[in-house]
């Protein structure tokens, strides 16, 4: 079963529970079921069959969740796409992946209209109303434009006949997710029908997603993270997901309030703003049961700090676009480790091996590799990046981690991150655990940078709160914790860290603007 027919039987089956809650509305199972056969109706007219790419540029609103499916539904491909994205980087997904429509956000018309005669496979586009002056500004388009230009509400006013879930196999490609590209250009990552629907299916089972849960969904769910576990898991088993426009702790804390929420999934950063927010909020969370921290590690200080205010139990995961994207979690019926990801989710084996892809002992570091349904099939278009990242079955992460005795992994640290200095290995997750810890720390990321003496030098930039905090009182508290080769030689105080949409530290950033 696909996850749009999944959904078209929670409707027929479920029809007033409520799908999702939007800016003080609520929407059933029934007219989301609705509006998805319209809008895959409406798509259809347009020409998208079983197997066409369809652009995403949408943020968190129903337009994303309604276009989603309706993709599905007709056996199409989604690709979403960063709506924050520079023109330039817009521009290489929309070519790159051949998308044949564009869905977008009306506050990028004008990114449509420089580029129209660019993307030439795009044959239309979509624009979402959100703003009182977009049909205005669509009716002032060139004519030739123009043709090309519908939007989402005639398209989902088409009236036509009924919609069923397109027949898909397990293999065909669902989604296309382009990588953040921490090299060179951006990944599309091609994620299957069945890569999509095991990892919602095993998420939803491996944390107890039920019907009875509320699920805030604040993260952009345009990234793999939210789309898994804070859209298709809660849609798969008839849950409720409270979708929230963009992340503010003071939003997050009234809507956990005011909606009862039971679930919350976000980045280190946003528990990091949420635990720091001035006021007190405790019994906003009294509802949530079950807190789910990915994207990036965890420090272990914030986890404790966080649990301790909000009496709430924080499981770590982890994940990456390329196994759709969840291998690991901390479980909820047993221990949970801090500064663990947990163990293998359902269905999904991760392992540690050598250079040589041999398992390593337990408690020693080498790269995390992983196999299981979840994992993509390959890179659109980029046969020798597939070639070295699928090998033999397995999924090689890049990441380096260790495993212990009880089955339990620990992320050290992406495999390109790792400072080495004089021959030592230094994991800017170690250095910043420690930096963490500090009372007066508010944000911490470590990078190696060059050393004509030691090869590499640690460097650390921070965000603090007492402002007569002296960069040689930080060296000093960090020389009683780490050994010598790991202490850092420089540290910055900046007002804030540079972050990407997902609010996940941007290390490659704070390396280009190192003035040495």
């Amino acid at each position: 079963m696909s996850l749009a027919s999944k959904v078209q039987q929670i409707a027929s089956m479920h029809p007033e529970k409520i799908a999702y809650h939007f800016i003080g509305k609520d929407t059933t199972y029934s007219e989301f079921d609705l509006s998805v056969e319209r809008f895959a109706h409406g798509l259809r007219t347009l020409g998208v069959e079983n197997g066409d790419h369809v652009g995403f540029l949408l943020g968190n609103t129903p337009h994303f969740l309604i276009a989603l499916y309706a993709t599905m539904r007709l056996g199409a491909t989604a690709v979403p796409i960063n709506p924050i994205y520079t023109p330039d980087e817009i521009s290489y997904i929309v070519k790159n992946s051949d998308a044949k429509v564009i869905i977008a956000l009306d506050a990028l018309l004008p990114l449509v209209e420089r580029a129209a005669n660019v993307f030439t496979t795009v044959e239309n586009y979509i624009i979402c109303e959100t703003q009182a002056e977009t049909l205005e500004k669509i009716a002032s388009l060139s004519d030739s434009l123009k043709e090309r230009v519908k939007t989402f509400s005639s398209l989902l006013a088409i009236s036509g006949d009924h919609v069923k879930a397109v027949e898909v196999s397990d293999d065909d490609t669902a989604i296309i997710l382009y990588t953040s590209g921490t090299t060179g250009y951006p990944k599309g990552a091609m994620l299957t029908y069945n890569n999509i629907y095991s990892n919602a299916r095993d998420v939803a089972e491996y944390l107890s997603i039920n019907t009875n849960d509320r699920v805030i969904a604040t993260l952009p769910v345009f990234h793999v993270f939210a789309l898994t576990v804070v859209v298709n898991a809660p849609l798969l088993v008839g849950a409720t997901i409270l979708l929230v426009p963009r992340f503010s702790p003071q939003e997050v804390f009234t809507i956990a309030r005011e909606q009862k929420a039971t679930v919350f999934a976000g980045v280190p950063t946003m528990y990091n703003f949420l635990y720091q927010y001035p006021e007190d909020r405790v019994e906003d969370f009294s509802s949530v049961r079950l807190a789910i921290s990915g994207g990036s590690s965890l420090p272990v200080a914030l986890l404790h700090n966080f649990e301790n205010k909000f009496h709430v139990r924080v499981s770590e995961g982890y994940g990456l676009s390329e196994a759709s994207p969840v291998t690991c979690f901390n479980p909820i019926d047993r221990e949970r480790k801090p500064g663990s990801i947990g163990t293998n989710i359902l269905n999904v084996e991760n392992k540690v091996v050598n250079e040589l892809g041999e398992e390593v002992p337990v408690g020693e570091v080498g790269e995390l590799i992983v196999r299981g349904p979840n994992v993509m099939k390959g890179y659109y278009k980029m046969p020798e990046e597939t070639e070295n990242t699928l090998r033999n079955g397995w999924l090689y992460t890049g990441d380096l981690a260790r495993q212990d005795e009880e089955g339990y992994f620990y992320i050290v640290d992406r495999k390109k991150d790792m400072i080495i200095v004089g021959g030592y290995n230094v994991y800017p997750r170690e250095v910043e655990e420690v930096l963490f810890e500090h009372p007066s720390i508010v944000e911490a990321a470590v990078v190696g940078v060059p050393d004509p003496t030691f090869g590499e030098e640690v460097l650390a930039f921070v965000v603090k709160k007492d402002p007569s905090l002296t960069e040689q009182q930080l060296v000093e508290y960090c020389s009683e914790k780490l050994a010598k080769y790991k202490i850092p030689q420089r540290i910055e105080f900046l007002e804030e860290l540079p972050k990407n949409t997902t609010g996940k530290i941007l290390r490659r950033s704070l390396k280009e603007q190192t003035v040495q």
